[in-house]
Order: structure tokens, then sequence, then C-alpha cells
């Protein structure tokens, strides 16, 4: 039993762990899952939610995205757990401060995408081995007609909002008039232009038939429609731990 601290309110937690699980070949392996995302039922049906680490019968822990937990709060049961940690793009001065002073015991951490210097090195100082990982999301096929631009995001509404204004001035700009389809847990009212809209998961798949994707700079967007960056554009929003401007700066410039 893989025990699973995933906290956070959206989905890219519960995403990341379950493209981790099927890159390594682990994806028939249980999972208890602490997380108030309400979409953990959506994601990964078979998985159990629990309160905390401690109520999970794992043998081992796995960690995303924050090492200490979001608030620095975590602390691993006793035990002979193996502990794991998948590693991506944090605002490292603002996280540095919630570390506790008793640093976090890690075994293996995965590096799921470029880190800061701070962040790996520190990083490496509380893990018995650093690797990276390429994630790969489990096949997966959405019956949705997409043939003009594509709009994904399953964050706030305000934000929601914005990516679809951000679309309809760049169309504009461009002078032509595409169809809009809006990938999103829900239709937010005050939309700038029509839209045709489907609350389907996964959106990746999609990406292969839009002839223009936009998205926040979340890392799970960035990953995923990665294969059709030609054709991605990225707006990227503020946010407390993650980074997503340095990420959408990356997608423009690797070597920045």
């Amino acid at each position: 039993m893989i025990a699973c601290y995933a906290r956070g309110a959206g989905l890219g937690h519960l995403t990341r762990v379950r493209a981790a699980l099927h890159a390594l070949g682990r994806d028939g392996d249980p999972v208890a899952l602490v997380s108030d995302s309400p979409f953990a039922a959506r994601v990964a049906p078979g998985w159990t939610v629990v309160p905390s680490l401690a109520e999970a019968d794992a043998d081992e822990v796995w960690i995303d995205a924050f090492p200490a937990g979001i608030h620095g709060e975590l602390e691993v049961p006793e035990g002979g757990f193996r502990v794991v940690h998948l590693a991506r793009l944090l605002r490292w001065p603002v996280y540095e401060r919630l570390l506790p002073a008793v640093r976090p015991r890690i075994d293996v951490t995965y590096i799921c995408e470029p880190l800061s210097r701070v962040h790996e090195a520190y990083l490496r100082e509380v893990s018995g081995e650093v690797k990276s990982l390429e994630l790969v999301d489990p096949p997966a096929r959405v019956d949705v007609d997409v043939d003009g631009w594509l709009i994904v995001h399953s964050g706030p509404d305000d934000e929601i909002r914005e990516l679809v204004a951000y679309a309809a001035d760049m169309a504009a700009a461009e002078g032509v008039r595409p169809r809009f389809t809006l990938i999103a847990p829900r239709r937010p009212d005050g939309l700038a232009v029509r839209v045709v809209h489907h609350d389907v998961y996964p959106a990746w798949p999609l990406g292969a038939r839009a002839e223009r994707i936009v998205t926040a700079g979340g890392f799970n967007a960035v990953r995923q429609f990665a294969p059709w960056r030609e054709r991605h554009r990225i707006m990227p929003f503020p946010r407390r731990l993650d980074d997503q401007f340095a990420r959408a700066a990356r997608v423009r410039d690797p070597l920045a």
C-alpha cells in the first residue's frame, strides 16, 4: 500500500501522482490518498481517501510537491516506510520559510521538472537518492469534438474568464474567428466570447485535434501539451508556492 500526501484543492497533485505511478509501472498498487481535492474520486476512483498518513496501513509513503507538506506541517509516522518525493518547481524563497527545524527524511526524490538551484540542493541534502523522472500519463480517450481553439483550466471562475478573454484577444489580433471549446469543471458566467463547454478528464488527448491550445502555466498543463508546443499559448497566474511565470518562461526559452 502506498500512502500518498497530495494536499491541494485542484487536479494537479492527483494527476502528477497518477502519471508517476504509470511511469514507474505501478498502476496496480493500492493507494491511500491524503488530499483535500474534490476531484479525488474522479481522477482515481479506486484510491482510498484518508485524513492523514497515520490512518493508512502502508509500507511506502509518497509526498507530492512539498517535501515537508504544504504548510511545513508534515510528519511521516515512525516505521519502516520507504519515503518517495515527487518534486516540481516551487517558489523556493517562499516555501523555504515554511520548512520545519527537523528536516524531512526522504529515501528517493524524483525530479519531475527543472528546479531552482537552491531547491535542488536542499533535496539532495535530505534525500538518500535523487533521480529524474519523466512522467507518463495512462492511456486515455476523450470523446469530445474539437475543431478550433481549446481552452483548458480547472481553476477558479475568474481565471477561466481571463483565459477565455486572452484567447478572444489573440483571435481578434490575428483576424480569425475560431470555434472555442472550454474544458473546465464548470462554465462561468460573463465569458468574453461564446464557447462550447465540456467537463471531461483528462483533457490532454484533445490537444492533437486543436488548432490552438490555451492554458494557465500549471505543471501538468505545460507537461501534457508539450507535444503541441508550437500551438500552445500559456497565461501564467500568480500562486503562493507554484512559479507558473518561471515555467512559462522556460517554454518560451528552454535555456532560460
